[in-house]
Parts: structure tokens; sequence; C-alpha cells
């Protein structure tokens, strides 16, 4: 089946992008999707995240095709690059995540059984903290502090501006401080 915008060059597709047109951005998938999974799968080396990255790569393309340069480089090139960042990104979430803090204590030894025993309670305490948080806010700091994700990717990614993300993530962090430290201005909650 002919598809109708094969004629139109990179550029002009992703002008067209910029432009909301989802046959657009179909026809951009279309000529590269093949060698953006093959990029995603090198680097995360699996399959379905390497699905994932791409599909994230051209959500970004769709959200950002209006800031794309020509006279800067090859469409194709700015498509593989957003793949790449997203490949690299998940792989060192995953590093990130897959790292257990506790074992690497810069003395160089296993923390002692009650260095153990307090970090754990620590660690529920916190837990217990952030389940009393509205769920918004919550959710900001687990996607940031165990997700690993910046606030550029949390706006990106949640559809956000990056200074509302900011501020609710300071409104979020000064709440679970009120909570973990009960006489730092109690009952001065927000939920925005």
């Amino acid at each position: 089946m002919p598809r109708e915008l094969a004629h139109l060059s990179d550029e002009a597709i992703v002008a067209l992008v910029s432009r909301s047109d989802e046959s657009a951005l179909a026809e951009l998938y279309d000529r590269y999707s093949s060698s953006a999974y093959a990029l995603a799968r090198r680097i995360v080396r699996d399959p379905s995240l390497a699905s994932d990255v791409v599909q994230e790569a051209f959500l970004a393309v769709w959200r950002s095709a209006d800031r794309f340069v020509p006279e800067r480089g090859r469409a194709s090139t700015w498509v593989l690059t957003l793949v790449h960042r997203r490949a690299v990104d998940l792989v060192r979430r995953e590093e990130r995540r897959r790292a257990d803090p506790l074992d690497d204590d810069q003395a160089g030894g296993a923390p002692s059984a009650e260095e153990a025993a307090w970090l754990q309670l620590e660690r529920e305490r916190v837990q217990e903290a952030l389940r009393e948080l509205p769920d918004q806010q919550r959710e900001l700091l687990e996607l940031a502090y165990y997700g690993g994700f910046t606030q550029s990717q949390l706006a990106e990614r949640l559809g956000r501006p990056l200074g509302t993300i900011k501020s609710q993530m300071y409104t979020a962090l000064r709440n679970l401080r009120d909570i973990l430290e009960p006489g730092t201005k109690e009952g001065s909650w927000t939920t925005s």
C-alpha cells in the first residue's frame, strides 16, 4: 500500500509532526522504528525494554517536533539521538534501582548489626511517612527517588511544566519533612 507522505523529506515530515499531523508521525515511525529498535536493543539488551524506549522516543518526537532545527542536523540523527538518550537513561535508572546503597559502606566493611537495624527502621519510617502524603506528592517522590527520574524527565513523563514539577516536589518534600519531624510547622500541609 503506497504511503501518502513517502515522497517528503524527513525534515518536512518532522515539520508536519510539529503541527500535530498524526500521519506524519506514522510516516516517521515507518521510516525509523526498525533502526530505533535496533539501537535501543543494543543498549538495553532487552526486547520489551527496547520497545518501551522506542515508544518513549517517538512520544518525545511528537511532543518536541517544534524544537527540531534542520540547520543543526538531519531529522534521522535527531530521532536516533532521542532513542539513544532514552535508552541510556533507562539503563542508568535500572542500575540505580538494582544498586543497594546499604551494601556500599564507605568504611569498606558491612554495616554492623546495630547500623543495619537502625537503617531498616529509618527506611520503614520513611515509607510510612510517604504513605501519609497525598497520592500525587507520593508519586512524584517515588518516581524521583526510587525511579531515578530527574525533574525534567518527570515533567515530560507526566505532561506537566517543569516549574510545576519543581514546585510540587518542593511541597512534597516539605510535607514529608513535617511528617518525619513533627516539631517543624506541624499542620502546615499543602496539597498543590
